[in-house]
């Protein structure tokens, strides 16, 4: 409604003989409780009028009445000036905007953004945090397409490290030759499997030298199993060729299993980082930062820099041996990729435990003069909780994705068929459709909540076809594709206008002109939950269009069948486009 800014600066102008800013005037939608349809702040107006909030209001009000042809009448409420906008401006916006084909299609806007998620270890399985790190990864990769970006999505793995030496010392001491095929396992799984192992036996060697009389942290040290863990990484990094083929074996168990994972999720990467080949790198950052006097040296020949200025405290970038620390790699990581990909920003979606590493990381590199450091942004979310409590992997407790998805569509199997609405589908329908309402469960539960807040996540709470839950908004799509089905539906716009839309019409086309700003905002925020209220909203609104409005399949032809069906359908348009962007699939029939 841009056009009620420029009508209010004229009427200011008119009124007060001040010439105001577009950015002066604050529209607003107008609150369910008063009547109109938008909502004028008049506050920062008495500036300029001298006289108070609501006498201000009802001069403009007067002015827009008689002034605007769309402008039919006003209220004031203090400060707040309720205008009522004629029914034939929104058929126009309707018929003219949003029935366009190119209605919330963002054009490309030439910028180019990287988005890394999944970051995954090789030494055991995904679990539920893995699963919101990409599904929030993968929506935010599609709304930044949506809204015109090039998006890039990639993926950093760590494959190396004492961790997934824990797991092949397993599986060479324990192991006896098991292989995904011999035991029908995953080979996330299996190498999962020696990683529980391995912790298990560590522990029995650690009670063992403290009943020998070692303090705790000497006997986690002086533990056989862990001081042959660090002889193996070791030889690893001295590219020992026995323990390089075992960790490429079971790396691609691993990738194998992933895959499953990933293609069950429905995320793809267009990257794959390994951390077996960077972690050496950022080395030569550390001696540009020296030259550079953006860090310094100690006396033990270890490399720091001094952050307390900002707030932060000494961070060490190369040890005292000439040896990487985390930091140094990812210093190294974030260079190799701007080069590879010259993207104007860059997304880490990581756990919000990693919130000081990365103030840290982005800190540095913009000290170190990488212009490129200002488009970085660490995408930081909470955990995920269940009803009984914390996930621990290293204790083989943690909640495994497969098992999750697994079991998120044999609820909604069971649920479906409660209602006994699939009895003429075939079976490979019906599969489909329980594995699209499993994961559409899932993925909205898990979506709807701000990223940066901690969420407990109710399985049998997610898949309810009432409520906010993405069952529910699918039921309402499958709704509308049967109920066009029905009329035998034919697109065609009605230039004639007609009067008496009910008011809950008038609510789905404000809503649906809504649809672009609500892009722009979640994309904005890189945030896919407020788009996943909105998709929400919609579904309910139309539900109670469906059931306030007579039947349309029985209304009579005309322009009112014709208008309300084109609501229809571009609410399906519009819920179907929505849920894609949070990777959910809309099923046609339920």
């Amino acid at each position: 409604m841009n056009f009620i800014i420029a009508e209010t600066q004229k009427a200011i102008l008119e009124l007060y003989k001040e010439e105001v800013a577009e950015g002066v005037i604050n529209l607003q939608e107008t609150r369910k409780e008063f009547e109109g349809q938008v909502t004028i702040v008049v506050f920062p107006v008495t500036k300029l009028s001298k006289k108070s909030p609501e006498q201000t209001a009802n001069e403009i009000g007067e002015y827009l009445v008689q002034n605007v042809t769309d402008v039919t009448k006003f209220n004031v409420v203090k400060g707040f000036l309720n205008l009522s906008i004629a029914e034939s401006y929104f058929l126009n916006q309707f018929n003219n905007e949003i029935l366009a084909d190119d209605f919330g299609v963002f054009p490309a806007n030439g910028k180019k953004v990287m988005v890394e998620y999944s970051s995954p270890n090789t030494n055991k399985p995904l679990h539920l945090g893995h699963v919101r790190n990409n599904l929030l990864g993968y929506s935010v990769s599609e709304l930044l397409k949506a809204y015109g970006y090039d998006v890039v999505k990639v993926n950093l793995v760590n494959d190396r490290g004492i961790h997934i030496c824990k797991s092949m010392l397993a599986w060479q001491k324990w192991g006896n030759g098991e292989t995904p095929e011999s035991t029908g396992l995953k080979g996330d799984h299996l190498v999962g499997k020696y990683y529980v192992i391995f912790d298990k036996e560590y522990k029995k060697e650690i009670e063992v030298l403290k009943a020998d009389g070692q303090t705790e942290e000497e006997a986690k040290k002086n533990a056989p199993l862990i001081k042959d863990a660090q002889i193996m990484l070791q030889q690893w990094e001295a590219g020992d060729m026995a323990v390089v083929s075992l960790w490429k074996t079971m790396n691609e168990w691993v990738y194998a299993g992933f895959n499953v994972t990933y293609k069950n999720l429905g995320v793809d990467f267009d990257k794959f980082y390994y951390e077996s080949n960077t972690y050496l790198l950022g080395k030569g950052t550390v001696e540009e930062g020296l030259a550079k006097g953006v860090f310094f040296k100690k006396e033990d020949g270890s490399v720091w820099i001094d952050l307390t200025a900002d707030g932060l405290d000494q961070k060490l970038v190369l040890r005292a041996d000439g040896t990487s620390v985390y930091i140094t790699q990812d210093l190294g990581t974030a260079e190799m990729k701007y080069d590879d990909f010259n993207m104007d920003e860059s997304i880490y979606v990581v756990g919000n435990e990693q919130d000081y590493h990365f103030k840290v990381l982005f800190l540095i590199l913009e000290k170190l003069g990488k212009t490129w450091a200002k488009g970085l942004h660490h995408l930081s979310y909470g955990m995920v909780d269940l009803p009984n409590g914390k996930m621990k992997s290293r204790e083989g407790t943690v909640v495994d994705a497969d098992e999750l998805i697994e079991s998120m569509v044999t609820t909604a199997r069971e649920k479906t068929e409660e209602l006994g609405k699939t009895n003429d589908f075939s079976e490979e329908e019906k599969e489909l459709l329980y594995k699209n309402i499993g994961l559409g469960a899932l993925k909205y539960f898990l979506l709807k909540v701000e990223p940066k807040k901690r969420l407990l996540f109710n399985p049998a709470e997610s898949i309810d076809f009432q409520g906010n839950t993405g069952p529910f908004i699918q039921y309402t799509y499958a709704r509308i594709k049967s109920l066009l089905s029905k009329a035998d539906y034919k697109f065609a716009i009605n230039d004639a206008q007609f009067s008496g839309i009910s008011e809950v019409e008038l609510e789905m086309i404000l809503l649906l002109a809504k649809y672009p700003s609500e892009i722009e905002v979640a994309a904005n925020a890189y945030s896919p939950a407020s788009l996943a209220n909105y998709l929400y909203e919609l579904a309910k609104v139309f539900n109670k269009f469906y059931h306030e409005v007579p039947p349309i399949v029985k209304t009579e032809e005309g322009q009112e069948k014709q208008f309300r069906l084109n609501l229809c359908k571009k609410t399906a348009d519009i819920i179907h486009t929505g849920m894609l962007i949070l990777g959910i699939t809309s099923p046609e029939r339920m």
